[in-house]
């Protein structure tokens, strides 16, 4: 079967529209965040609150009056989903059966089965404690020694880190962003405390890693895909794989207009592309209530369709995420958002929620093509996200003082003074 074929702007709606970013939120409320978690299979969480956590800015860029607390909710008191992994993610707790596997190898090799060999007392004794109260978190222990490690400071919360990593305890609920444990036969709810066999989990796994990205390499698979299952995959094994998936139906290769490379995606997708080539937009991504041609989106940090390196190829958008930078070495700010504006990056924002005022100061925004300061609909639909974005993070006022050039940042402050407190 010979590749399909599409142009960039197929592949960049179809990578936005199957994240819900594309052409507006279609999800809405608590059972609207359920709905988008199970579409982008899973949203990166991280503890940075310099205006609000990234993964709450990713989830308000997709679902209609989004609140953190239907994360919450829907993670530890309902326990429809849980958060898991080195790199800290959401899945649907539907998926945990799958993850069993990734946790075993974790617990059958390198340094965690060295650890469960050489610390079986310490682990005795937290399992002991966690009996005798039950949900405990870090700040709960004392601890026997104080350790250097980038995953705690003291030895008990470098076991409570590695039972959970292995599957012994999962995260009960969390104290702000501090971890609570318990076992995780008292977290999973029965009828989803379930093991498959190596072969069906890997299985999942193959599909998840490409449904997670929509459209990718045969090498951006392999990480992911390696990622997931917890082990190395060799080239062979690569082309293997990928050759018996697509005999099977189950991937497609994909030519995109202007790439060199070979692409993936879902045999069940194609139709949303050849939809898309047709300029038709999917019946089940029309938005619920706004587009993006009339309300920009800004992209949080770590979203999975700007963050590393995608915005290069797909928007033709340089975005690297300096938060970790020196000052001296960032090119533009410290916590810089991506203005996403119909289906193109088309600026920066650099945004600080000051609690103590409430204030949301913009300290720095720059335009990837200085033409759209004049463009009357772009000034309209950034207005309309700043009064959604101010609102979402609960905020009584906007600083827009650093906005250039200062004609554009005039005609900004006289459109918000109907709904925002500018100082």
């Amino acid at each position: 079967m010979q590749p399909v074929q599409i142009t960039k702007t197929t592949a960049r709606r179809f990578i936005l529209g199957r994240q819900g970013l594309w052409p507006g939120r279609r999800w809405a409320g608590k059972e609207g965040v359920s709905k988008a978690l199970h579409q982008i299979e899973a949203v990166q969480l991280d503890p940075l609150t310099v205006v609000a956590r990234s993964h709450d800015i990713a989830l308000c860029s997709r679902v209609l009056d989004y609140q953190p607390d239907y994360l919450d909710q829907l993670t530890y008191a309902e326990r429809r989903f849980f958060d898991y992994g080195g790199s800290l993610y959401i899945y649907p707790m539907a998926e945990l059966r799958y993850w069993r596997l990734h946790m075993q190898r974790r617990a059958q090799e390198g340094r965690w089965a060295d650890f469960s060999r050489q610390q079986r007392e310490l682990l005795d004794e937290v399992r002991a404690k966690l009996r005798k109260h039950g949900p405990l978190g870090n700040r709960d222990f004392s601890g026997r020694t104080r350790i250097n490690s980038y995953r705690g400071r003291k030895d008990t919360g470098l076991a409570l880190f590695a039972m959970w990593l292995t599957g012994e305890l999962m995260i009960h609920h969390r104290r702000g962003f501090e971890r609570v444990y318990d076992f995780s036969s008292n977290v999973v709810p029965q009828e989803m405390d379930k093991v498959v066999n190596e072969t069906e989990a890997e299985g999942y796994f193959a599909q998840k890693a490409l449904a997670f990205y929509g459209l990718v390499t045969a090498r951006g698979w392999k990480n992911c895909f390696s990622g997931f299952i917890h082990r190395p995959i060799s080239r062979k094994e690569v082309q293997d794989q990928i050759g018996q998936f697509i005999s099977d139906g189950v991937f497609a290769s994909v030519r995109i207009e202007g790439s060199k490379e070979h692409w993936l995606v879902l045999a069940d997708d194609l139709l949303l592309l050849t939809q898309l080539e047709a300029d038709q937009v999917p019946d089940a991504w029309q938005p619920l209530q706004t587009t993006t041609d009339d309300e920009v989106t800004f992209l949080a940090p770590l979203d999975i369709v700007s963050a590393r390196g995608r915005s290069k190829w797909l928007f033709d958008f340089d975005y690297v995420w300096e938060v970790y930078k020196p000052v001296e070495q960032r090119r533009w700010g410290y916590y810089v958002l991506p203005i996403l504006y119909g289906d193109r990056l088309v600026a920066r924002l650099d945004p600080k929620l000051d609690r103590k005022t409430n204030t949301v100061e913009i300290k720095g925004f720059w335009l990837e093509d200085e033409k759209m300061a004049k463009d009357e609909a772009f000034l309209s639909a950034l207005v309309n996200g700043l009064v959604r974005f101010v609102g979402f993070l609960g905020a009584n006022s906007l600083d827009i003082s650093a906005i250039r050039p200062s004609g554009f940042q005039a005609r900004i402050e006289k459109s918000l003074r109907a709904d925002l407190e500018i100082v």
